[in-house]
């Protein structure tokens, strides 16, 4: 249990014992301001308006009746009926010491274990991962690792494109360049030109392009041959996002790809489940849904295509098919999707169906997890000098080089594999937590220059912070797991570094709630920051400090760093221990 969490559960009993309704919620929070106590309880005016009495007087009525002691210092009311509580410094202290013995670091896990199913990254097959495939992969990471680590049983799922009309075009491609000469790995060895040329060929040649027609019916009508085709451009094209995944250092897998392909099978079974429910009507050849719910302004139904005119199936079948699977067969209770704000009606009207067709129950949480775009300078979408869309595997590399040039020139003494290693953690540590850092459901400007900073809230700052503590460490000669002896908050910047170091858990919840990871990075940042005040303020190894001041004073550091990494393990970002 959290400090809010507890401070929350004392703070409604007492409300119950001064007679208020058990409806009315204590709304215990961190206070804003200083001097107004460490947190705030704010129950009393929402109370007082439900029991039509004066707020004040309520406010009084809680405190009389409140049990924090040894927990609490002192309480006030402020105002209409803010109550202030000043948390125990004695206390603080007590539990940084019992979060130090435990790996955790005294987060237990959940007693209310769901099954999440998280679907993100989702790149289509046909082309290399591109810059917009980032935001959907390292954020659906995060939340992968967080869920997790509180105690939630988390299933990932890739949706990879793996299906439709122009598999036809690209398994017929491949079968005429496989037979001039190159392997299949060579012919797909760079996914975006064999793209580019497969459309050049069937825009250009009629005979091409009625093979990739007839080719794409053999496909779906599981024609061996085609499908052992396709299964070599699927390999090959999976191996190139795999890499992309570890040089992310995201949790991926093969096992974890779910493809548009796994629900083949099931489409026309659920076009039969919608007609059998009345569902869908004809409309132009096609088999249509028109939802009332998402009428427009002039009181149009929004419609949602099951079945083309031809006899094919669009995203939203297989969108459908998809969470019939995940709330039948994997059993999910909250299904997570990270996809761009561009697809938020789609999503809708997806969820609206399912709910609609009983795919869901309401027992089922369906969340569109939505997200901005990352931009350029120039406030538009980012690309190439030349135009075009820019490969993530190009980025992250060029990530590594300008990382390891700026620690080779900070710290020329290391050897050339050292500075190689140091450059990959804090180049792509800068490139994913830059993204995490700002709110998910705005866009950003890409600048190499604020990523790279090793001032400000960034990834190398916190690296560096990390690393700083363990240098303190090495200095002292002593290890960071090895230290014996109590906290002790006697000066003001320890025991506000203390309180911060015990709000980590509060973030986490409010994190897992609402999947807006840029919560844990504003945390992250604002307790390293508050570690460079106390370190400051807070002699450690100076001579004339005492052994009981100086090792309470490595527990905290200790304390800090193990927040630090676990937290920025969480956002997937690995620590080095110098840089």
């Amino acid at each position: 249990m959290n400090i809010r969490e507890l401070l929350t559960n004392a703070v409604h009993q007492a409300m119950l014992k001064a007679g208020i309704p058990e409806d009315c919620k204590a709304n215990v929070a961190l206070s804003k301001k200083a001097g107004f106590g460490d947190y705030q309880a704010n129950g009393a005016m929402g109370a007082a308006k439900v029991m039509k009495t004066n707020p004040r007087e309520l406010a009084q009525r809680i405190v009389d009746n409140l049990e924090l002691d040894g927990i609490v210092d002192k309480v006030d009311i402020a105002g209409p009926g803010f109550i202030n509580l000043y948390l125990n410094a004695s206390w603080l202290a007590s539990q940084l010491d019992n979060n130090l013995l435990d790996s955790r670091l005294g987060i237990n896990k959940t007693e209310n274990s769901e099954t999440v199913v998280i679907d993100y990254s989702a790149p289509n097959l046909a082309k290399e991962m591109h810059v917009g495939h980032l935001r959907s992969t390292i954020i659906g990471d995060a939340l992968v690792r967080l869920l997790e680590f509180q105690g939630h049983t988390v299933i990932r799922q890739n949706h990879v494109g793996d299906w439709g009309t122009q598999f036809g075009m690209l398994i017929a491609e491949l079968e005429e360049q496989t037979q001039e000469g190159p392997d299949a790995e060579l012919a797909l060895k760079d996914l975006e030109v064999f793209y580019k040329q497969s459309k050049k060929h069937f825009d250009s040649d009629e005979s091409f392009a009625a093979k990739a027609r007839e080719y794409v019916v053999k496909l779906q009508g599981g024609d061996p041959e085609v499908l052992k085709l396709w299964e070599r451009f699927r390999d090959i094209s999976l191996h190139h996002s795999e890499e992309i995944y570890q040089t992310l250092n995201v949790t991926l897998s093969r096992d974890d790809v779910q493809g548009e392909s796994a629900y083949n099978d099931d489409l026309a079974v659920l076009l039969k489940e919608l007609q059998r429910q009345n569902m869908v009507v004809e409309d132009q050849g096609a088999q249509v849904v028109f939802l009332e719910e998402l009428a427009d302004k002039e009181g149009n139904p929004s419609p949602v295509i099951i079945q083309k005119q031809g006899g094919g199936f669009l995203y939203a079948t297989s969108d459908l098919a998809a969470i019939r699977h995940r709330v039948n067969t994997l059993n999910a209770n909250r299904i997570m999707y990270f996809i761009d704000a561009r697809q938020s009606l789609h999503m809708q009207q997806t969820y609206t169906i399912a709910r609609k067709a009983g795919f869901a129950g309401e027992d089922v949480s369906l969340e569109h997890h939505a997200f901005g775009t990352m931009m350029g300078a120039d406030g538009k979408p980012f690309k190439t000098r030349a135009g075009d869309t820019v490969k993530l595997a190009d980025l992250l590399e060029e990530a590594k080089e300008r990382a390891s040039a700026t620690v080779a020139e900070k710290n020329p003494q290391l050897s050339t594999e050292e500075i190689a290693e140091i450059g990959k953690r804090v180049g792509i540590g800068a490139v994913k937590y830059a993204d995490l850092s700002k709110t998910r459901t705005n866009d950003y400007i890409f600048s190499w220059d604020s990523m790279l900073s090793f001032e400000g809230n960034t990834a190398p700052y916190l690296q560096y912070a990390y690393a700083r503590i363990q240098s303190i460490f090495t200095k002292a000669g002593v290890k960071g797991d090895a230290l014996d002896g109590e906290v002790l908050l006697a000066m003001p910047q320890e025991r506000a570094l203390g309180l911060k170091l015990l709000q980590f858990s509060e973030v986490l919840d409010q994190v897992a709630r609402e999947a807006y990871p840029h919560m844990l990075c504003t945390y992250l940042y604002e307790l390293a920051s508050l570690y460079m005040s106390y370190y400051e303020a807070c002699p450690i190894l100076k001579e004339g400090v005492e052994a009981d001041t100086r090792d309470s004073r490595l527990r905290l550091c200790q304390s800090v760093a193990c927040t630090l990494q676990t937290g920025l393990d969480l956002l997937g970002i690995e620590v080095l221990e110098r840089m």
